[in-house]
This record gives C-alpha cells, structure tokens and sequence, in this order.
C-alpha cells in the first residue's frame, strides 16, 4: 500500500477553516492576506457569510491607514455551506469550541472529505492532539497549530504533533505557518503544551494573595506590571480572556496531571464564573467593566519621608535601589552580615539544598535609623526573617530595575516608625510602595520563582527546547523575559532558596522545585542551556 506523505507543496493551495468564531476569522484572515484561496466553513447558518464580511472590513481598515496594500476584496476568501466544498483543501483547521468530543466528531466528518495529502490540524489550546486523532484512519496527518488571539497581531503559533503525527506533517505546517509572517514553536503534546503550561501559575499566585487577603486585586495587577514588567496584571488578563475561557483551561491542565497542586485552578475564579462574571464580555468580572470604567486604582503607601543615611551589610540585592534613592549609603565593615545563627535555626524556609542557608543566595540587608532591617524578599515572611535576625524587618517584592513600584510586608512589632523608613526610602527611589499582607513571597517574587519554575519543569520533561519555551512565553504572553532567561538572572539558586521557603510555608507540594531547577542550582549550569 502506498503513503501519501503530506509535503510543504500540499499546503500552498486552499486552506479550509472550520469555525467561524473570533479564532477561525483571524485565521482566515491571515491565510487570505497571505495570498491562499481560503474557504471558511461553520454549522451556524449565516455565520461564516457574516465572519467574512468582518474581515473583509477589517482589512479595507487596515488598507486605508496604511497597514496593507490589500484591500477587504483583494482576499481569495470565500465561504462554503457544506464541509464537502473542502474537498481540495491542502490544510484544513480546525477552530471550534474547546470541546473533545466536537472537535473529533469535526475530523472524522473531514477524513470522509479531503484527499489523502491534506493535512488536518486543530487550532486547539490545551486538547492532546494524539487523542483528536487516535480515532482517525490516518492520524499521521493530524496536529496541533495553536494561535493566540488576535490572530492576526499575534506573532506566535504553537506546533504540537500527537504520537502518531508524521514528521513531514510538521515540517509543512511549520513552513506553512511560518511564510504567514508568523514565529514558530514546537512542543510536545503535554498538557497546555508550552503556553498554557508554563503561565498557570501568573493567575494562580494572583488568586492565593488575594484568597489570603494579603492584597487587593488593583494592588497585584500594579506590582507585576509597574514592578516587575508585564505588559498586564493578572486579573486585567483575566477579564479580557474570559474566566469560563481561562478556567476551563486551568482545569484541563489540572485534571491532567492528575490534580497536581501546581496547577489548581482558584475558588474564588469559580465563583465568578458562577456568577455570570465572565469579565469584559458581560461587563464585569473581577472589575467592573460597565459605562466603560477603568479598574480603580490602587491605594499606595501615603508619602514618607526618606532616612538620611542607611548602611548596607553583605550583598542586600538593593543597591539599585539604593542609588536610585540618593540617600547616603554606608557600607559595613566584611563579616557584619549573617544572621544570629543561635537564634530559630529551625525557621521553616531558611534551610536550601545545596547551599548552607537562603543568607549564601542573598546574605545582605538595609539597617534602618530605627533599627529595622529592610531585606529582598527570598520566600520567606517578614515574621520568620524577623524571627531570624531578632530585629524588625520589612521585605520589598523584587522588581525590575525601571521599575515604579513595589510591595512590601512588615514584620509583627515592627516600630511604625521603622515601617515609614523603608516606605519612604523606596519611594526616594522612584516608586509608588504598596504595604501587603504577610504573604510568603510577596508578589512579584512568588509568581516569577513559580513561572521559572514550571518552565525548567518543562525543560526538563522534554515539553519544548529552552529557546522555544522563552520565545513561547514572551511572544505568546508578552512577558518582558523569557522565564528560563529570568530565572538565570535571579540565578538558579536564588529561586530554588524562593521556592523552598514557600514549600516549608504551605506545606502542599505546591511549591516543590523541579528536579532539574534544583540539579542546576547545584552545579551552576544556566537554565536557559539545551538539555543534550
């Protein structure tokens, strides 16, 4: 019997969409604007007819400021009101509700329709395409092509071959996708594949602050973005998506790895969805979204004035911030740094394998006028730090360092007066400060160490090269790095130290390091290095 092998020649002609939603119109359009015949398909009478007229005006849009030469005419976009028009289609993909019964019912329906060459491929986000294809005659054809919305402004697409996914499948939708102008990745057919894996954790950490009333929602979305860079703050992200759309997915991934505590979904996410709060679509959902308002903003420290001098003991993680600040800087004499190792040794969190304590990643800290010590956030709460040192202590979030704001927590006893340095000491240096619950890793710091860390778990499962994942995670979530190149500036130790502090905290395998984040902590190997 001979093979039809599906080759980059077979995916130049028509390409079939099926689905007329928000992703299969950007599709569509993308295809067409590449100068493809494309004939878009949907069961709902009208709703194909009424998706190409959308993009048609979208590109006469385009075209009249100056974006494209082409014209809402100009597309070879064309609509079809029976799955057998599709018949001569090089590539059909599929974009209908994440669901897995439709969308094998929609390939099944397909195989009775295209030729052999045609390559079948599944705009799917979290579904295995092994099992969208297990039932098929010829699932060698069959693949995962994974866009983010909006399509059309979106640069990345997923490429996710099953088990049985021919080789020569991939490499022709590759090239395919990547004439479209589009970035590519591969990755295997894990759970989430790349994106959806590693990001779980920027709305997960979110839903623990707030749940643990540590913080309030404007006040997470301002430090991750005006802190620590992201172009949005989780729950901002989250009424756009959808929380049915987002939750749903959380909870694929979830129910995949066998209810791994990594990725579960938060209660509080379930009962907006409950509610009917699915965000901007119904006009709320964590905020309100009505009369077109705007999140409120949140509520900063009041100003305070900075102390005139501070002296810096051991390597704080703080001296950009110090000198952002102008305040004089002292620096103590070698060997006046290091806790009271007599004191607490057992405080759950200071204890790192592979290192003698969380003090050898950040050893240093800030003395204070009043006697405070401010200190980098390493995992642990300001009550264990303080517990720690015997002495006062406030921790500052991590931030990047054109940052504008951080968070930070105060230690129980902590003198108001001790408090009010380290806020104004922070705000001589440019930022809006944010006082938080005593929460383990703050914010910034737990949502980066956990992105870090789901991403080297990634790498070392065999998800996805090291450049696919950090090029995934920025062009797929406009992170301002990639998590493996993040986690190699903190340094991999550092975020083993974050991690385990949490783990020793809540206790719930939650937080656990991966092994290879751990292994590269140990021998000082970059996390961003190819595994050989």
């Amino acid at each position: 019997m001979t093979r039809t092998t599906p080759a980059a020649a077979t995916v130049t002609g028509t390409v079939g969409v099926v689905g007329a939603g928000t992703m299969g119109a950007g599709i569509a359009q993308v295809a067409a604007a590449a100068g493809h015949q494309v004939v878009l398909f949907d069961t709902a009478p009208g709703a194909a007819e009424a998706a190409a007229d959308r993009v048609r005006r979208r590109v006469d849009r385009l075209a009249a400021s100056g974006k494209t030469d082409l014209g809402g005419g100009d597309l070879q976009l064309t609509t079809a009101d029976d799955l057998a028009e599709l018949a001569g289609a090089g590539l059909v993909i599929e974009a209908v509700v994440e669901d897995l019964t439709v969308k094998r019912q929609v390939f099944s329906a397909l195989e009775h329709v295209v030729g052999d060459a045609c390559l079948l491929a599944s705009n799917t986000s979290s579904l295995s395409p092994t099992a969208l294809g297990a039932a098929l005659r010829q699932p060698r054809r069959l693949l995962g092509l994974h866009f983010f919305n909006p399509v059309p402004a979106m640069a990345l697409v997923e490429v996710v071959p099953g088990l049985a996914t021919d080789p020569a499948a991939v490499e022709a939708a590759a090239a395919l996708v990547r004439s479209w102008g589009k970035t590519v990745v591969v990755s295997t057919a894990s759970p989430g594949f790349i994106v959806n894996r590693v990001a779980r954790p920027f709305y997960a950490e979110a839903w623990r602050v707030v749940g643990e009333q540590a913080a309030a929602a404007t006040t997470v979305d301002a430090v991750l973005t005006r802190g620590a860079g992201f172009r949005m703050g989780p729950f901002a992200l989250m009424d756009l998506i959808g929380h049915d759309v987002n939750l749903a997915v959380s909870r694929q991934v979830w129910t995949a790895f066998g209810h791994d505590p990594r990725f579960e979904p938060s209660l509080g996410q379930q009962a907006l969805v409950d509610a009917g709060w699915l965000g901007r679509k119904t006009g709320r959902g964590v905020y309100d979204h009505g009369d077109d308002r705007r999140p409120p903003d949140p509520k900063a420290s009041p100003a305070a004035p900075a102390p005139a001098r501070v002296v810096e003991h051991g390597r704080s993680g703080l001296g950009h911030l110090l000198a952002r600040s102008e305040v004089t800087v002292e620096r103590a004499s070698s060997g006046a740094a290091g806790p009271d190792r007599s004191v607490a040794p057992g405080i759950a969190g200071w204890e790192v394998a592979g290192a003698a304590s969380v003090d050898d990643a950040a050893p240093g800290w800030v003395e204070l006028p009043a006697g405070a010590r401010l200190m980098l956030s390493h995992g642990t709460t300001a009550a264990a730090a303080a517990a720690r040192q015997r002495r006062p202590v406030v921790v500052v979030d991590r931030t990047a360092e054109e940052a504008s704001a951080t968070c930070v927590a105060v230690s129980d006893g902590c003198p108001p007066a001790a408090a009010a340095e380290a806020v104004g000491l922070l705000q001589a240096a440019g930022l809006d400060v944010f006082e938080v619950g005593d929460t383990p890793g703050l914010i910034a710091t737990r949502t980066v160490a956990m992105l870090v860390n789901l991403a080297v778990d990634a790498l070392g499962a065999g998800v996805a090269s090291a450049a696919d994942i950090d090029t995934a995670m920025q062009l797929g979530t406009n992170y301002p790095l990639g998590p493996l190149a993040w986690g190699d500036l903190w340094g991999p130790a550092t975020v083993v130290a974050i991690l385990d502090a949490m783990q020793a905290v809540y206790a719930d395998g939650r937080y656990r390091p991966s092994p290879l984040l751990r292994r590269r902590a140990l021998t000082g190997r970059p996390l961003a290095e190819e595994i050989p």
